[in-house]
Parts: C-alpha cells; sequence; structure tokens
C-alpha cells in the first residue's frame, strides 16, 4: 500500500519511519511511505501560511498549498483515503482503526495530512477529508503525532506488516474485552509467581482462563468499551459475573395508596411498581427494596405480590420475585450483607444538587467497582429530597439528571430508567 505523509516538519518522521515493522515493511515492499515537507509546493520564499480572518491570533496553512500537495501526491499514487487532524475530528478508538484501514486498503493509497499553526483553513477539510480524527480531548502543537499514531494502529491490520496475524485479532479492543495477562521467565519475580494454570499444559482450560481475565479487567478497566461493543451471548454472561452485584431501594412513605382514596404520589399504581421490576430484570439487579414504616402500606403491597403470584401470568411471577417491602433501610443493608458477605456501597440517586464528600458521575464504575463490594442504589421518590441522616449512610451520590432545558419534572420510574441504562446498560456502537 501506499503512504504519502505531507507536513510542515516531515524531519521528525525519519527516526519513526526507519524504525521496528516499519521499516521492515517498507524493505520487505509491503508500504511504500512517501513522505513530503508542504514547503515543497510553493515557490522559494513563498509563505505556506496566512492570517486568520477575523480577530485573534494565529496563523493557517493556505488551502492552494494543501489543495497543490494533495493533487500531486494523488496523480503518483492514485486517488488517496485522506486523513486530516483536528481536535474538532473524530475520537480515534479501535473502530475508527479498522474502518480506515479497510478503506485505505481498498483504495491502495492513504494519506495523512496534519496541520500546524492553527491548524488548515476549514474549506479544505470540508473539501477534501475522508476523515478528520482526534486523538483525544486536547491541544498539541501539531498533528504530526497524532499522525504517528494512526500509521502505528492502521498499518498493523495491512497483510505482512506483523508477522502473526492473530496476533492483531485477539490484542486489546479488537472485540469487546482488552487482553489477557502475559508472563514469561522467571517463574517467580519479586515475590510474584506464574499463575500456575499456564503451566498446566492444558490448553482448553488455559484458554478458559484468558477469557476470564480478560473479562474481568474489561469491567474494572474499561467498562465504557465494553457496554458499546457488540457481545455473544456467551461474553455478555461472562461479563456480567465480574460485575458487582447491584440492589436498589425506594424511600417514601407511601409505596401503594388506597385508590378509593384517590392519592398517592409516584409509585401509587400497581403498573409503577411492575415497571420497576421489570427494570431490576432486564439491568440485572439482584433484588429491589420498597421501603415504608407503615404496616397498613406493607400488608397492601404484599397483597398485591401474592395476587401477582396466584393471577398473573407466568412472566409476571418471575418478574416480580425482585420486589421485597421492607420498613427500614437498615434491613435492606442487613439482608444484602447476609446475601453477600458484605456491606453494600451505598450511592444516593438525587433529584437534586445536594453537597456530599463522594459525589459521582455516570462515567466512575470503575472507582466503585474496584472496592468489589455489592451497590445499593437508592432513590428518593418522593422528589423530597434526602435528608442528612441518609446522606451520611451514602458512599456516594449521583449527580442529578439534566437535560439542556431546565426542566426536570419527571417520574420516578423515568428517573430510575435513566440511572440504570446509564449506569449498566448496553450502548453499542458497532452494531
Amino acid at each position: 500500500m501506499d503512504i504519502s505523509i505531507i507536513s510542515v516538519v516531515p524531519e521528525i518522521y525519519k527516526p519513526f519511519l526507519q524504525a521496528s515493522l516499519l521499516q521492515k515493511a517498507q524493505e520487505k515492499g509491503i508500504l511504500k511511505i512517501d513522505l513530503d515537507s508542504f514547503f515543497s509546493f510553493v515557490e522559494p520564499k513563498e509563505r505556506i501560511d496566512a492570517s486568520i480572518y477575523g480577530p485573534g491570533a494565529g496563523m493557517l496553512i493556505r488551502p492552494q498549498v494543501v489543495e497543490k500537495a494533495i493533487e500531486g501526491k494523488e496523480k503518483v499514487y492514485g486517488k488517496a483515503f485522506k486523513i486530516f487532524f483536528s481536535p474538532q475530528g473524530k475520537s480515534l478508538d479501535q473502530r475508527l482503526v479498522q474502518e480506515i484501514a479497510w478503506k485505505a486498503r481498498d483504495r491502495g493509497h492513504l494519506m495523512l495530512l496534519p496541520a500546524r499553526y492553527e491548524g488548515m483553513d476549514t474549506r479544505v477539510e470540508e473539501y477534501y477529508a475522508d476523515s478528520i480524527v482526534s486523538v483525544g480531548n486536547f491541544v498539541m502543537m501539531g498533528g504530526d503525532l497524532a499522525a504517528m499514531m494512526l500509521l502505528e494502529t492502521v498499518v498493523r491490520y495491512i497483510p505482512g506488516v506483523v508477522g502473526k496475524q492473530e496476533a492483531v485479532t485477539e490484542e486489546s479492543f479488537s472485540g469487546p474485552f482488552v487482553e489477557y495477562p502475559h508472563y514469561t521467565e522467571p517463574l517467580e519475580w519479586k515475590g510474584m509467581r506464574v499463575p500456575e494454570i499456564l503451566r498446566s499444559g492444558n490448553h482448553a482450560a488455559i484458554e478458559k482462563w484468558r477469557m476470564q481475565q480478560a473479562a474481568e479487567r474489561t469491567v474494572f478497566g474499561h467498562f465504557d468499551w465494553l457496554r458499546t461493543s457488540s457481545m455473544t451471548g456467551y461474553q455478555r454472561e461472562l461479563a456480567q459475573k465480574y460485575i458487582p452485584h447491584h440492589y436498589c431501594a425506594f424511600l417514601q412513605d407511601q409505596v401503594l395508596v388506597d385508590p378509593t382514596e384517590k392519592k398517592g404520589v409516584s409509585l401509587s399504581t400497581s403498573t409503577g411498581l411492575y415497571d420497576l421490576a421489570c427494570l431490576a430484570r432486564m439491568y440485572g439487579l439482584k433484588r429491589c427494596f420498597l421501603i415504608t414504616p407503615l404496616p397498613d402500606q406493607q400488608q397492601m403491597v404484599n397483597r398485591l405480590f401474592e395476587s401477582w403470584q396466584t393471577k398473573g401470568r407466568e412472566y409476571d411471577k418471575e418478574v416480580i420475585t425482585v420486589l421485597t417491602v421492607v420498613d427500614q433501610l437498615d434491613t435492606v443493608i442487613d439482608t444484602i450483607e447476609k446475601a453477600e458477605g458484605s456491606k453494600p456501597l451505598i450511592i444516593a440517586a438525587s433529584t437534586s444538587a445536594v453537597e456530599h464528600a463522594k459525589i459521582i458521575s455516570f462515567y466512575d464504575q470503575q472507582d466503585v467497582w474496584t472496592h468489589k463490594r455489592p451497590i445499593l442504589f437508592i432513590f428518593d421518590t418522593d422528589n423530597k429530597g434526602f435528608d442528612e441522616a441518609l446522606l451520611a449512610k451514602a458512599d456516594f451520590l449521583l449527580k442529578p439528571i439534566k437535560g439542556f432545558s431546565d426542566f426536570t419534572h419527571i417520574s420516578v420510574r423515568s428517573v430510575v430508567s435513566i440511572v440504570l441504562d446509564r449506569w449498566l446498560g448496553i450502548n453499542e456502537k458497532d452494531c
């Protein structure tokens, strides 16, 4: 495959291109890399950049220069798959790498156009770019390091560049799981031994162990990657084994009101309770607790559960088994501790912003799950907020749900749905 790199500072690529697999691929004729400068496409002493229109400092590479560079290389190597680099571009991950690799292989010509200064005239990117890539939400002095990163990742998918192609397909981020741990000699180092299973000679057992290790590493270290990946049924079940058990509890004075009184709150219908049970089953919660200190309300809820168990469909009977009515939060904590062998970490899901020592977001599963304790979500179903006594028991406070508008009046079921989906939901990107 032909690769064109056009840069303001091409000299920084030379040691990079003359090392390791890139050099070997060029020597074998697998890759032909043409490194050139934007200055090659202007007259001597002619500038490649110009001032930005409007207020503000900075210079941009002129569009005529980029045009000459692109068209000059395409006359030699044919139409290219052209990559520009910008913080405004699409974030680079393994999915994007694979997409670029396949498209570049189809074209037979990959062109990298890293900028310097303040970048390039926007019209150039709009006219020529097949992809604009960002390597992260930060700003560097130019796109050359980003171009090197992209080149390193893309050429691994060119046959012959990497000796064993399975090394590419089995590595981290090539599937839903990151790679399993690797070991070599010596057998023991600094008091740490190579796992015995790897020396057993039992290939089936080793493969199973590796898959388990990869799943555990991914759950605790790269859950956002996992939840956006396509998984087989087996991979999903394996990952779920390493996600700490989750529970939820709903706090309110009245969880079910007699319909004849015509008053109630968000969970005051059997439909509301049933929906919560379905949500719990969908997101893999072990149990949901409805907390009310009123004996008559407890009896009413239990009668409702009994009715579902005797008159409901088989599906209803299965769903409702996750619901339990109790009198206080301490009962919930004791029940979970007895079942799990350790006290749960309590996450209070607040409907309003309050002060708390450990406020977390929907991206902080790793910080919570590394404790390897069960998780208990607490929801306030009266929308009154949590009192100080409960907040003192909470290990974490989850930031309130927000939209771009100021409207916040949504049902408890909606809040629970959003929280559970953002925390435990699968949201595939590569489906």
